[in-house]
């Protein structure tokens, strides 16, 4: 399509985030005009993945500021000039695929559901998220131990694996007895925790740690696994109950759903911004236009010449002009005039800083194959618990910082060359912690990992601040973010679709198909949308009920086999993509 201008949609999409390429996807059968945009030059929104040149712009983006981001001071730092000859150094750009928000997918998530019930799993393939981690200072947790990375093996921290299962525990000669069936006795119990209410929901908002020394009487040194696979950004003192119980039973109950020795998996070639990619992809099958590099600038109200609903008419950056029966977007992209009732109804944003570092080694002790038939990993999870790192403040106590949570990724996922892997460190700000912090973890990690060879080098670091609300204990507490209606000053009240803002969860949280799914439902409860613009007046109410039959028999995200189209969705995928 040479130009948008004087063109009419039923739907304006705003943004390739992961949401709102779910809900491209989830009306890709829906035979409706369907513009999908990003001002960005790739796909995934906050999820996107960058090659080296494409991080490079992406940091100048944010630096300049001129766009509402939820990143922000961002850096790329490189050793190469400092290195000697034959040493190892970074491949070409595309080499690589940089994940800005890396999450780990549990094997009973419902987006795996989804992707299978949409038929666009076969589009992606999908990896191992082995072992979890936790490092032990030397010496052991401490407020005032200042630890600092040494080249002395016996100076150095310990990683220990966290038990997967009941043989794990039994055959770990570091638990004694007594805490071995402590430990068991707990997770019995988390395992079936729906059916045991009365045993922690008058206990839901106590601390975990003190749940777990209360009730269960596990020492501190069996609470730090128990944080680690829950992956709270916060302390055990500051992780409740409520939160921590139902997170823990998701870890157990979804080791072994599709073999032995895993229960989470990371989709291959960038996580979420290959699913975001693959999901549009199937939207473009389905009709939709798609176009990078342009955006909506403002919106105003269009009364209908017919004595109809009233529609939006959109102004492009480019400086096309739309109209469209519905404008859906995401809270980072909200159109000024609409910011002030946008902020009203969403969570506090928190900050959390990240980094992510290229690494010359494949660090593959971190790799272990646990469980026979398994297939090997190729991801990690590696958890600094409180106390095990110094703390930014000489007078705070370690014990008060946040955990560092650091997901490894080898070659196999696509994201850096064989023999290189990839350190996605995260930390949530606070007056404890920095930019210093996360590269002090890595530095122990990589003490921790090679004893005897040469330390591995660091080649590349990219390192910002994201901001977004903290995950909440979505079984035991109502969610604030849900889908709104965000109109600007003059639009239809209903007609601008506003999705919130995307959650600082290192974990795939399935609240974000509970919000898609609430949007494709108001879609289509509104007869203006499930009443096609072009569809002649006589016709409405037949393809009103037509819509609604065919969305309460397939219901969401369930179509039919995509066979026919596959010959048409390689065309796509060459042409529009």
């Amino acid at each position: 399509m040479d130009t948008l201008d004087g063109s009419s949609w039923d739907l304006v999409i705003r943004g390739t985030g992961l949401e709102q390429s779910l809900l491209a996807l989830a009306l890709s059968r829906s035979k409706k005009r369907i513009l999908h945009v990003d001002r960005n030059d790739q796909y995934g929104g906050p999820d996107a993945a960058l090659s080296l040149q494409e991080v490079e712009t992406w940091v100048k983006r944010v630096g300049e500021d001129v766009q509402p981001s939820i990143f922000h001071q961002a850096s790329v730092s490189t050793p190469d000039e400092g290195l000697d000859a034959g040493e190892a150094r970074l491949s070409f750009s595309r080499a690589y695929s940089l994940s800005l928000s890396p999450q780990i997918i549990y094997s009973r998530s419902d987006l795996l559901a989804c992707l299978v019930s949409s038929k666009i799993y076969r589009q992606l393939e999908f990896l191992a998220i082995g072992s979890w981690w936790v490092y032990e200072a030397p010496g052991g947790q401490g407020d005032t131990a200042r630890h600092e990375p040494t080249a002395d093996a016996a100076l150095r921290g310990e990683l220990k694996r966290v038990p997967s299962g009941r043989e794990d525990i039994f055959a770990d000669d570091s638990i004694d007895p007594r805490s071995k069936r402590s430990l068991m006795k707990f997770l019995k119990f988390v395992v079936d925790y729906d059916d045991q209410t009365e045993q922690w929901e008058p206990y839901g908002s106590m601390p975990f740690g003190e749940f777990l020394g209360s009730r269960f009487n596990l020492a501190p040194e069996l609470q730090r696994p128990l944080l680690a696979i829950c992956m709270s950004s916060d302390t055990l003192d500051n992780t409740s109950t409520n939160f921590a119980v139902p997170r823990i039973a998701r870890h157990l109950r979804s080791i072994g759903m599709f073999g032995p020795g895993f229960g989470a998996v990371m989709a291959k070639w960038g996580g979420g911004a290959e699913i975001a990619q693959v999901a549009c992809r199937a939207g473009a099958v389905g009709g939709a236009v798609y176009m990078l590099g342009n955006d909506v600038d403002a919106v105003s109200a269009v009364e209908a010449e017919d004595g109809g609903k009233s529609s939006l008419q959109a102004r492009m950056v480019n400086g096309d002009c739309v109209k469209t029966r519905f404008i859906v977007q995401s809270a980072v992209d909200t159109l000024p005039s609409a910011k002030d009732a946008a902020s009203s109804a969403q969570r506090p944003a928190h900050g959390l800083l990240r980094s992510m570092s290229v690494i010359d080694s494949r660090l593959s002790s971190l790799f272990p194959v646990v469980a026979e038939g398994s297939p090997q990993p190729a991801g990690a999870v590696v958890v600094f618990p409180p106390g095990s790192l110094p703390a930014r403040d000489g007078d705070a106590k370690s014990s008060d910082m946040p955990p560092v949570h650091i997901i490894v990724h080898s070659g196999e996922t696509g994201e850096c060359p064989s023999g290189q892997c990839v350190l996605y460190a995260s930390v949530l700000a606070h007056a404890s912690t920095d930019q210093t912090t996360l590269s002090g973890a890595i530095e122990r990690l990589l003490d921790a990992v090679v004893r005897e060879e040469s330390k591995p080098s660091v080649l590349y670091t990219l390192r910002y601040t994201q901001t977004g609300p903290l995950p909440t204990a979505h079984d035991h507490e109502a969610s604030t973010d849900q889908p709104e209606t965000c109109p600007a000053d003059d639009t239809p009240r209903d007609h601008i679709i506003q999705l919130p803002r995307p959650s600082l969860d290192l974990v795939f949280d399935d609240q974000l198909l509970e919000n898609v799914k609430g949007v494709w439902q108001q879609l289509y409860r509104d007869p203006s949308f499930c009443s096609s613009s072009s569809a002649p007046a006589e016709a409405r109410d037949e393809t009103l009920a037509e819509a609604e039959t065919e969305s309460n028999v397939r219901g969401f995200m369930m179509f039919d086999d995509r066979q026919e189209e596959a010959v048409d969705e390689d065309d796509v995928r060459a042409e529009d993509l």
